[in-house]
């Protein structure tokens, strides 16, 4: 665990280093003003903010100690000796995982969080770390409460999700290219390039973490076609760099939404059916644009279906 640890430790300035020579090597290559420089500064400050005043200010305490709770009444106890249950550990937080970041495309009071992460209209090292500021006030860590349940311990886990988190710094790299055989074991650069493309046949795909295999099992996995380039960012691509509009544009639509709904049950529907759903049916889920075949471009401030 110390390993761990001192890992994380430097994970901070390793990535920001990493992504501003990304930057400048890009910059070089393919012209200045080809890099989108106000993104990636919404993405610094989306971070810095995120890190440092909101972990003081909404500490995770909560859900851990719940989690705790939860592991001292587990139904077994999975011993830590030896390599089978650092396995065991690694491969339940993928799984908790890869159903949280499916929920968080799927399900709309996940989605105005998660959205923030997909909000940059370039994919690139700097977008990794835009995750928003709200995560820590729905939930998502209800996700992984079945982890302790079955005996993983929730410092074990917990650290596992952190590390899985690093992993995927560098795949949000679109320079690196297909990997061969990984591609079915691993969650890649082509793997997650698809996740966060916007094009109809590639919307809520590749949920992975590390492995991909959860995707391939669920039936979730689309592979990166050559005769369809990525176009990243939102359905409805985000036009304005204002980081409140883009922190809390799709809380504000969501609240005008439930302000709206005639029912109970419409509310419900609004909170808990996936992005761009309406009740006349006519709405702009990744099924009803699938349903209708084309994707419709519009305001960036619009909220659209659960782009990737």
């Amino acid at each position: 665990m110390a390993v761990l640890y001192t890992v994380l430790k430097f994970a901070v300035i390793t990535v920001l280093v990493s992504s501003l020579a990304e930057a400048l090597v890009l910059a070089f290559v393919r012209g200045w003003a080809s890099y989108d420089w106000r993104a990636a500064g919404v993405s610094l400050v989306d971070f810095l903010v995120r890190e440092y005043p909101l972990r003081w200010l909404l500490p995770l305490a909560f859900w851990t100690d719940a989690m705790g709770w939860i592991y001292q009444h587990r139904l077994w106890t999975i011993s830590m000796d030896n390599w089978t249950g650092w396995v065991a550990c690694f491969l339940g937080q993928e799984f908790c995982y890869y159903w949280f970041h499916r929920a968080s495309h799927r399900v709309r009071w996940f989605w105005c969080t998660h959205a923030i992460h997909h909000s940059s209209n370039q994919l690139n090292l700097s977008a990794a770390y835009r995750f928003g500021w709200t995560g820590r006030l729905t939930g998502t860590l209800l996700f992984y409460f079945l982890a302790p349940l079955l005996g993983l311990p929730p410092r074990i886990v917990l650290t596992l999700l952190s590390l899985n988190l690093l992993y995927q710094f560098w795949i949000h790299a679109t320079w690196i290219p297909r990997l061969g055989p990984l591609e079915w074991i691993l969650n890649t650069p082509s793997a997650h390039r698809v996740h966060h493309a916007a094009n109809l046949d590639y919307l809520d795909a590749n949920y992975g973490g590390v492995l991909i295999i959860f995707d391939r099992l669920f039936g979730t996995y689309v592979a990166e076609r050559d005769d369809l380039p990525c176009r990243y960012g939102l359905v409805h691509p985000m036009t304005t760099y204002n980081l409140v509009e883009i922190e809390f544009g799709h809380w504000r639509a969501l609240a005008r939404d439930l302000w709206s709904a005639r029912s109970v049950g419409q509310a419900l529907c609004y909170l808990f059916m996936p992005p761009g759903w309406r009740p006349d049916g006519r709405g702009e889920t990744t099924e009803d644009l699938r349903r209708r075949g084309a994707v419709v471009i519009g305001d960036g401030a619009a909220i659209g279906p659960a782009a990737p």
